[in-house]
């Protein structure tokens, strides 16, 4: 659905990355992870079209990303930022509905839209307050039911640059559990996560990068090795499995 070939970007420090080939596939979670400054954003911000890679090219659904108009892009690929500035009092009913907006979407599908995302995110009962009145996590649960409105209405591609950040766990697994449903529904969706726990549990596919490279990719039994996953973080990091088979890591220290 939305591929890079022979990707490559070089602004200096943090902001590069080395030649790459990445396919997002329909139907699948891809968590990309790695340490700060590892190039993760910058991906993001190619894969998006927010930066022109100095090399390669990306094509969504089988056609150039810099081909598309900005409204075209719209309709086929969300965006959640890893900062989202919005500094007006509006509803959050109101920011929510900002999404709808490249889909001309009809009233009563952006109203049921805004109130399926509502429900599933925890945030109803903020439907009618002031955004500039809300914790920050619940800032970032809109922002993302904002994103999540724009997505296309078949299935299309959906790019969330730490989207958990300022959420406690109950809202971490919530917005994973829907991200989950919305893979099932055959959209593609492309998460950059710090959390090796949340990313075993829910990715289909991991990215490990380091430094503007890519280290590996792959399934997660076939990636997040405790010596892969050490190397990356420069950290001891070991692997236990729960009585119902759920893989956690943890981290004891450096190497």
């Amino acid at each position: 659905m939305l591929e890079a070939r022979s990707l490559a970007f070089d602004a200096g420090g943090s902001r590069r990355i080395e030649k790459l080939d990445l396919r997002l596939e329909s139907g699948s979670i891809h968590v990309v992870l790695g340490p700060n400054g590892s190039g993760k954003s910058t991906l993001m911000a190619l894969l998006s079209g927010l930066l022109n890679p100095h090399l390669g090219e990306i094509q969504l659904q089988g056609r150039a990303l810099n081909s598309y108009s900005l409204a075209e892009r719209a309709r086929h690929l969300a965006v959640m930022l890893q900062s989202q500035p919005l500094d007006f009092a509006f509803q959050v009913r109101e920011v929510i509905a900002m999404g709808g907006y490249p889909l001309d979407l009809s009233r009563p599908e952006l109203g049921r839209r805004i109130e399926q995302l509502a429900v599933a995110l925890d945030i109803d009962h903020l439907l009618e307050r002031s955004y500039l009145s809300l914790s920050g996590g619940e800032a970032q649960r809109v922002q993302l039911a904002r994103v999540l409105t724009q997505r296309g209405c078949e299935p299309s591609v959906i790019l969330l640059d730490e989207p958990l950040t300022a959420l406690d766990l109950k809202h971490q697994h919530q917005a994973l559990t829907l991200l989950r449903e919305l893979a099932a529904e055959g959209y593609a969706i492309f998460i950059v996560l710090h959390d090796l726990n949340l990313a075993a549990a829910y990715a289909d596919r991991v990215i490990l990068m380091r430094e503007g490279a890519l280290v590996a990719q792959g399934s997660c039994a076939g990636v997040m090795s405790t010596e892969t996953l050490s190397a990356l973080y420069d950290v001891r990091i070991e692997r236990y499995e729960t009585s119902g088979g759920q893989v956690l890591f943890s981290s004891t220290g450096r190497l």
